[in-house]
């Protein structure tokens, strides 16, 4: 059981020089700027509060990969007793500040650029009042020389112990070394014995005892603390403010898996085997992901582990009825590193064909994906089913199945419980096994929100600009066939205004906003910079363009469920509910059903 302790700071110290205490790799680098290390410091001087340190032991079933403090020699101990969960920066700055003698700290100023300081501490304010001793912490530059006027000037040299005792200004890299201070303290008596020998009796009881017995509040894990306990403790009192990635602690896990390190010479790299699945997928699917933006964008780190759990879970509970089907943290923390590399070809193939599908359904880039997080489980079904889902009728409800979850908006809140359900009852519902899932039988949408959807905020709103696409949208520029889903970036098609939001906000009351996508269609670059005006002014050129009589650009509009009669007569209420009506009968025919329950309007981008 876990219990508040204390250690002194010098051994503390002493046991991150020896590499006894070190941090599991999962912990981020070190990174506290040149104030915040004079601050700490400064409050360590004072004997005050310097907030709990938290370490836990090593040798129990959580095994880590682990690496020194920075500024730590490489030649510290390479296994450690200890894990620093909580206290790095703190721990750090003073171990650089404090311990190491023959080396400036790395760090950076206030405007982020890189200086190297040693610290020193002002005799004379250090012991003047306590209000003061954030002002007497000094730090100075690697040539240890103190300048003015822009460099013209010096003020002090403190390259050796007589400039240091002459300036009054305490080497703080030496406070823990008794022979070293005691020799100091004679040169700087020498220098004015009448002041600095009184001076320094106050100095050494105000600061330099402070220093030397400083306790640190410690909190220290035993080693038999499981890993999802290790994660949500780490979340809650991490100072740093960045929560923990599962995939960062499982990073860290299996580089420390010894039996793979015996039987391969070489440690697990998770992260490599993660970018060499997403570059895969990405380059082929970019609705995935764009790897020149960033390795996360689209399909995330944790998007996959969360995949391979929910198929390590399906493929335990075949063999013991009493195992639930879970990708929770509990689920991926525990997910052994056998498992996963048998399981992570196979989601990789699945997810490939899960890029495919989408791209199929005229989704092609990772900004028009509705919810990233419905490909879990249509990856995991995948891998589990595999080529069974390459039927028809297959094929038919797993369409069906996503397009609910769209355009229901099942996806928008906490998915962990959906995932689950939607892969066992997916799986049944193909094989003939089972009941319609419950993603399918709760989604409903309602005539309503079309009105609400206006940006990309909604699924609804990415998923309606797909189904257009999908139907066979005709591009008002390149007019020679629908719009190929291949194509569309290339052709730089984006959700178009189909009447300028100023002329319906002059003509028309809010009942018909402009905004909505009812008043919007997926058409190219080319085509939307002639879409001058109002419709009866830029529908005219624009057939011209296409060389194209104009009843024939009418059937070209009409791919879009678009009224092109009203839109010629810039009758917008005659546009907007026929065009309404026809987006509805879009949504439910994706859908496969029809929704005959009378409800509230959903609130705005409907986050339901």
């Amino acid at each position: 059981m876990a219990g508040l302790d204390s250690a002194k700071l010098k051994a503390l110290l002493g046991d991150v020089a020896s590499g006894r205490l070190q941090l599991p790799d999962f912990q981020r680098e070190w990174k506290w700027d040149d104030d915040r290390i004079r601050a700490i410091i400064a409050t360590v001087t004072l004997d005050y509060p310097l907030g709990v340190t938290m370490t836990l032991e090593t040798g129990g079933a959580s095994r880590f990969r682990t690496r020194p403090l920075t500024g730590v020699e490489s030649g510290a101990a390479s296994d450690p007793s200890l894990l620093l969960l909580d206290g790095q920066q703190r721990l750090t700055s003073l171990f650089q500040a404090l311990y190491v003698a023959d080396a400036p700290v790395r760090t950076v100023d206030t405007r982020g650029k890189p200086v190297r300081r040693w610290y020193y501490v002002d005799i004379a304010k250090a012991t003047g009042s306590p209000s003061d001793r954030d002002e007497s912490i000094i730090s100075v530059p690697e040539d240890r020389i103190l300048r003015r006027d822009f460099g013209r000037k010096v003020v002090h040299d403190l390259s050796d112990t007589l400039g240091e005792c002459g300036a009054g200004l305490f080497p703080l890299r030496i406070v823990f070394d008794t022979q070293k201070v005691n020799a100091w303290r004679r040169v700087y008596e020498k220098v004015d014995e009448e002041r600095n020998f009184d001076l320094w009796a106050k100095f050494e009881d105000q600061v330099l005892h402070p220093v030397r017995s400083f306790q640190v509040p410690m909190i220290n894990l035993p080693s038999a603390t499981s890993m999802d306990a290790v994660c949500a403790v780490f979340e809650r009192v991490n100072t740093g403010g960045v929560p923990l990635n599962v995939f960062e602690l499982l990073t860290a896990t299996y580089a420390g898996d010894r039996t793979y390190t015996s039987r391969t010479g070489n440690y697990y790299d998770l992260p490599s085997t993660w970018r060499s699945i997403k570059e895969y997928v990405a380059d082929r699917y970019p609705v995935l992901g764009r790897l020149e933006v960033d390795l996360d964008d689209g399909l995330s780190n944790s998007d996959f582990l969360q995949a391979v759990a929910l198929v390590r879970t399906w493929n335990l509970k075949q063999l013991d009825p009493t195992v639930g089907i879970s990708c929770k943290r509990r689920d991926l923390l525990e997910l052994p590193l056998d498992d996963f590399e048998g399981l992570a070809p196979r989601l990789k193939d699945a997810l490939e064909w899960a890029g495919g599908f989408l791209f199929s359904q005229c989704i092609v880039q990772a900004a028009d994906l509705p919810y990233r997080t419905q490909v879990v489980p249509l990856a995991a079904v995948r891998a589990i089913l595999g080529n069974e889902l390459d039927s028809a009728e297959a094929l038919q409800k797993i369409t069906q199945w996503y397009w609910c979850g769209v355009l229901g908006e099942m996806y928008g809140g906490s998915t962990e419980t959906r995932f689950t359900r939607d892969v066992e009852q997916l799986i049944a519902w193909i094989r003939d096994d089972g009941e319609v899932p419950d993603t399918i039988a709760e989604a409903f949408f309602f005539p309503e929100r079309l009105r609400t959807l206006k940006t990309r905020n909604s699924a609804a709103y990415k998923g309606i600009f797909a189904l257009l696409i999908r139907q066979g949208a005709v591009d008002w520029h390149y007019t020679d066939g629908p719009m190929p889903p291949g194509r569309l970036v290339e052709y730089g098609v984006e959700v178009r205004q189909v009447f300028p939001k100023n002329w319906v906000r002059r003509n028309l009351d809010e009942r018909y906003p402009a905004g909505s996508i009812i008043n919007k269609t997926p058409l190219s670059l080319r085509a939307a910079q002639a879409l001058n005006g109002a419709p009866a002014a830029y529908l005219e050129p624009l057939a011209a363009a296409a060389d194209m009589r104009s009843e024939w650009f009418d059937d070209v509009i009409s791919t879009h469920l678009i009224d092109a009669k009203a839109l010629r007569a810039n009758d917008y209420v005659a546009f907007f509910e026929a065009r309404a009506t026809a987006l509805e009968d879009l949504v439910y025919q994706a859908m496969g059903k029809r929704t005959t329950v009378v409800r509230g309007t959903p609130d705005e981008e409907g986050d339901r």
